[in-house]
């Protein structure tokens, strides 16, 4: 299932940028650090540009997660737990699912999974490999995502509250591990340097208010649908398991530090952090090491026929879930199928309208050629990865670049405005306007603001999907040389007073 879909489903918005990060190979980028780009440029140079050329290497990655959740049940417990564990891995939505697309949380979930296991072995066995193991996992996470630092955190933590831990503290192995793993901080060391610190100034605070806001306290039930309810109250209760047991060495106390470092630093932080983007994934990794720990506490001899029985419900319920979820993104793949979602508004605009904008673009491009811009950098990766990158795709300074923390980068490849009107001042361009990409409250002072950025603005198509949640328009006009002041009423501008009359329709 989740080869047809890594084949079929629509590129996610994030994703093809990641797909025109890999296009310009460095050594990191204003949003993340360097490896989703380079296994995606693996991937298509294996396979080719497309769907699956770009995604097979996160599927295979994503494929391994419940064989290290074997092994490490496993080597925790016993085979039978090692088994169970995996199979409770494949129901976990969120783990199940992983390597669908090409996402930077797939090598990071792995290559913390990879470094969890490192790490049992190290502190029961000392061996060199295991914990230079250690240092390759940790060091492939860093290149992954800045969110590394929580594995690092989970770790210390381990290494200060635990007595076992804090014998760690006099192993060479231990320092060697930490040598290695710094090697993966130096893309991004490089990166930031070459960006004037770019990428952590949109990660520690471009990205995140840093004030209490107190919608964030429904964090636990948004982690408790996404895990599966019955599933969550489970992974929450052998957290607590695992805690009280943390003093009978390992793998208790490992596993306790580890789940619940994720579990409570991310809730903590996300009452103060970034609440306007897409971050239900973020404890994860915590979850992980809770699949092996669940059926031993099942199997405990003070455990209540009652608890058993509510957890074979609960991973039921979750395999049901996951393979809703599977379904789901299946015919959100066909475009068919995905008009029955669209219809129910049930599918995110992410997912859809970018084939239909690419074609209604190369059509017009052949009808009178021209220069192609969209509106804003998700809308130029679209274009750009349908176009198979053979054409240069700009972009407008739309307030979504900056949100994303896209703006310094396609400034860097110079594709953003300011490029556009150095390079090609009064040439004909085709805009390809997605109207609904921003929040309602922007939406009239960006439409209204292309009248001054796109000189002779002319609607020329309209492309409005699935009851128009998905509105793309495209016009043509000249590149402006100098953006006047913002002195106009956006009812001045046709590009909003379309985008009004299309909803009233």
């Amino acid at each position: 299932m989740k080869l047809v879909l890594a084949a079929k489903l629509q590129p996610f918005g994030d994703e093809a940028f990641y797909w025109q990060e890999s296009r310009h190979l460095a050594w990191g980028y204003s949003d993340l650090p360097p490896l989703t780009a380079w296994l995606i440029r693996l991937g298509e140079s294996v396979a080719g540009h497309g769907l699956l050329g770009m995604r097979w290497p996160f599927l295979l990655l994503g494929s391994l997660l419940p064989w290290l959740l074997v092994a490490f049940g496993r080597r925790a417990f016993d085979a039978r737990v090692g088994w169970q564990a995996g199979l409770l891995c494949l129901c976990l939505p969120l783990a199940g699912s992983l390597g669908v697309m090409a996402m930077p949380d797939v090598p990071l979930t792995v290559g913390g999974a990879v470094a969890m296991l490192a790490l049992l072995d190290a502190m029961e066995e000392n061996r060199w490999r295991d914990w230079l193991l250690l240092g390759v996992a940790l060091a492939v996470c860093w290149m992954s995502h800045y969110r590394a630092a929580m594995f690092m955190i989970a770790g210390l933590l381990l290494f200060l509250l635990t007595p076992r831990g804090r014998l760690q503290w006099t192993r060479g192995g231990w320092w060697l591990a930490m040598l290695v793993a710094a090697v993966g901080l130096v893309p991004l060391v490089i990166s930031n340097w070459q960006q004037h610190g770019a990428a952590l100034a949109f990660q520690l605070i471009e990205r995140n208010p840093w004030r209490f806001h107190a919608d964030t306290l429904v964090q636990p039930l948004e982690q408790a649908i996404t895990c599966t309810p019955l599933l969550y109250v489970c992974l929450l209760w052998t957290a607590w398991y695992c805690w009280r047991r943390r003093r009978e060495s390992g793998p208790w106390d490992l596993i306790a530090l580890l789940s619940l470092t994720f579990i409570v630093v991310y809730f903590v932080a996300g009452l103060f952090a970034d609440d306007q983007r897409f971050r239900v994934h973020w404890p994860l990794p915590g979850y992980l090491p809770l699949l092996a720990a669940l059926p031993v506490w099942l199997r405990d001899a003070n455990v209540a026929r009652a608890w058993r029985i509510f957890a074979v419900a609960a991973a039921g319920l979750a395999l049901l879930a996951q393979g809703a979820g599977l379904l789901y993104l299946g015919v959100a793949a066909y475009p068919a199928s995905a008009r029955w979602l669209g219809a129910a508004s049930a599918i995110p605009t992410s997912f859809i309208g970018w084939q239909e904008s690419a074609d209604v673009a190369k059509t017009q491009l052949i009808a009178q050629p021209a220069i192609l811009v969209a509106d804003n950098f998700m809308m130029a990766a679209e274009l750009d990865f349908q176009f198979d990158g053979q054409r240069i795709v700009y972009t407008l300074d739309n307030p979504l670049n900056v949100k994303y923390g896209r703006a310094p980068q396609v400034a860097l490849w110079n594709i953003d405005e300011a490029a556009l009107r150095r390079e090609h001042p009064g040439a004909s361009i085709l805009l390809v306007v997605d109207e609904r990409a921003l929040r309602e409250r922007e939406r009239a002072s960006w439409l209204g603001s292309l009248c001054r950025r796109v000189e002779n603005l002319q609607p020329v198509q309209r492309l409005s999907l699935f009851d128009h949640r998905k509105s793309v328009a495209f016009y043509r006009g000249q590149v402006a040389g100098v953006v006047p002041a913002d002195t106009a009423r956006p009812d001045d501008c046709v590009a909003w007073r379309d985008a009004a009359a299309a909803e009233e329709e």
